[in-house]
């Protein structure tokens, strides 16, 4: 694997695709005929995986639902990671990050089960930062502005004439000296998202948001991709994964992920002239 930017560009124009999906599990909501499998949760991922594989540029777990399995959920991480195409980004979403020799034991058990990306807080700075970013060919997104409506808590004070997390996005463009920094904006503030874009042209962004929690897809395409309708990873994970609660989930979930892959292509072409 070369550069991770340079991986992230690859995928999205060989598979045409800008749409993450989040294989955020929760063992209740998985379809009762699963729920007697030796292994449920890795049979649902399993489906998943194999049924939207070709619409995809990434696959994001959230390892909240895995690590409160214990070993098991670990296992777990490791046998889905295996089942997804080695061409498709993965990215390990725990939000890590402290004090350095810490932060250096949270990359290395991150990287080393398999993820090519990681979610990373910035806000105990740039020391707590810099050991996941020595690999050039792993990946590190920096909570920016949060979809949750707690991110006005404090990602949104002013330092200065600036809100806290276009201080984040400077830093990020400051610390980007081996081009594998992207940054998490999530899709329910697409005014701020537009001013992240111009503070940092090329990163990648992840943007979750879209659908259960409300954030508004056009908007996403129009400010979150760089000049050329890229570099935006646009996370869903609940309206497709749960598309349907009965046999037919790995193929209602396709059709869910086709039709948003499909969305982000149309507004691509309004907005970037495709």
């Amino acid at each position: 694997m070369g550069n991770f930017i340079e991986s992230i560009r690859s995928v999205q124009r060989n598979q045409n695709s800008l749409l993450c999906i989040g294989l955020d599990v929760d063992q209740q909501k998985i379809p009762q005929h699963l729920q007697h499998s030796n292994d449920p949760i890795l049979e649902f991922n399993k489906r998943i995986i194999e049924a939207t594989h070709d619409l995809v540029c990434a696959y994001k777990l959230n390892l909240a639902f895995y690590e409160n399995q214990g070993a098991a959920g670990w296992e777990n991480v490791r046998r889905a990671l295996g089942v997804v195409p080695k061409d498709i980004v993965t990215i390990g979403d725990g939000k890590r990050a402290d004090i350095g020799n810490t932060s250096e034991q949270y990359a290395q058990a991150l990287f080393t089960l398999g993820f090519d990306a990681v979610t990373v807080s910035p806000y105990m700075g740039y020391d707590s930062v810099e050991p996941f970013l020595r690999d050039t060919t792993r990946g590190v997104f920096l909570l920016t502005l949060t979809s949750n409506p707690g991110s006005k808590d404090f990602q949104r004070l002013k330092v200065g004439k600036r809100p806290l997390f276009e201080k984040v996005a400077l830093a990020a463009r400051k610390w980007n000296t081996k081009n594998n920094i992207g940054l998490v904006v999530g899709a329910t503030y697409p005014k701020e998202l537009k001013s992240i874009r111009r503070i940092v042209p090329e990163m990648p962004l992840l943007i979750p948001g879209i659908g259960k929690q409300g954030g508004d897809l056009k908007s996403s395409i129009r400010f979150g991709c760089d000049k050329n309708g890229k570099m935006a990873i646009i996370n869903v994970g609940r309206s497709i994964i749960y598309a349907s609660s009965g046999e037919d989930f790995g193929s209602a979930a396709r059709r869910e992920a086709t039709k948003v892959r499909d969305d982000i292509r149309r507004y691509q072409e309004v907005f970037f002239s495709m």
